[in-house]
C-alpha cells in the first residue's frame, strides 16, 4: 500500500479517499488555527459544510475583499506590537550597556563594544581576516543561554570576516590564549534581524565569554 491509513477496527475511514478527504479537514483546521486563533469554529464549521454541499451562503465575499481587509487591519495591529516590543527590548538594553560600563573593568572601543579581560594570553593577536578557533558562550543581557561551544564540549573554528562585527572586532583583541568577556551592542550584533526561534530578541544585546584558542590561518 502506498499509504498507511492507521485505521483501528472501529474507525470510520473505510477507505483511502475518506482518509485522504479527513486529512484535508484537518489542514484546513490547522490552517485556521494558525492565522486565526480567534475564529468562530462553528462558523467555520458551516461554511465549510454550506460550500460543500453548495448549499445557500449566509454571506458572500467577492475577490475576497472582507477576508483581505481583515486580515491586513490584523497584520498592521501585530505588526504595530511586534515593533512597540522592538523599541522596549532596545531601550533595555541601551539601559544595560549605560549600567554595564559603570563597571571599573569593563573597557568600551571607539564602536560601542565593551570587554572584561578575564585572562591575557601571551600569543600574537588574529587580524579581521584570519581563522580562530574559540571557545564560547553566548547569552542575553538577562543570561538565557543562545549557543554555547562550552556547553556542547566542542571549540569552533571560523573566520572573523564570516561573524558578527562585535566578534570580528572584539576577538582581534585577544592574544591567543585570552578569555575575554564582550557586550555587544545591537547594531554590532544581529540588529532587528535575529535568527527566527531564537531567545535572541530584534534591537538586543548579547553577551559572549570567548577563550581565543589558537589561530588557525
Amino acid at each position: 500500500a502506498l499509504f498507511s491509513l492507521n485505521m483501528s477496527a472501529q474507525s470510520p475511514l473505510i477507505n483511502q479517499v475518506d482518509s485522504v478527504s479527513y486529512l484535508i479537514g484537518q489542514s484546513i483546521a490547522k490552517n485556521v488555527l494558525r492565522q486565526m486563533s480567534e475564529a468562530n469554529k462553528e462558523m467555520v464549521m458551516k461554511g465549510l459544510g454550506d460550500g460543500l454541499y453548495q448549499k445557500q451562503a449566509l454571506c458572500n465575499d467577492p475577490g475576497n475583499a472582507t477576508l483581505n481587509a481583515y486580515f491586513q487591519e490584523k497584520n498592521r495591529i501585530l505588526a504595530e506590537k511586534a515593533e512597540k516590543e522592538n523599541q522596549l527590548t532596545k531601550l533595555a538594553g541601551e539601559k544595560y550597556l549605560e549600567e554595564n560600563k559603570k563597571n571599573k573593568d569593563v573597557l568600551v572601543t571607539e564602536s560601542g563594544l565593551q570587554y572584561i579581560i578575564l585572562n591575557k594570553g601571551n600569543g600574537p593577536k588574529p587580524t579581521a581576516t584570519s581563522k580562530v578557533k574559540v571557545h564560547y558562550h553566548g547569552t542575553t543581557p538577562k543570561g538565557e543561554v543562545f549557543d554555547s561551544s562550552v556547553d556542547r564540549g566542542e571549540p569552533i573554528t571560523f573566520g572573523l570576516n564570516q561573524v558578527i562585527k562585535g566578534w570580528t572586532e572584539g576577538v582581534q583583541l585577544m592574544p591567543v590564549g585570552s578569555k575575554f568577556k564582550f557586550f555587544i551592542p545591537q547594531e554590532l550584533a544581529y540588529g532587528a534581524n535575529p535568527q527566527p526561534g531564537s531567545v535572541i530578541k530584534p534591537y538586543m544585546p548579547l553577551v559572549f565569554e570567548v577563550e581565543l584558542l589558537e589561530i588557525v590561518s
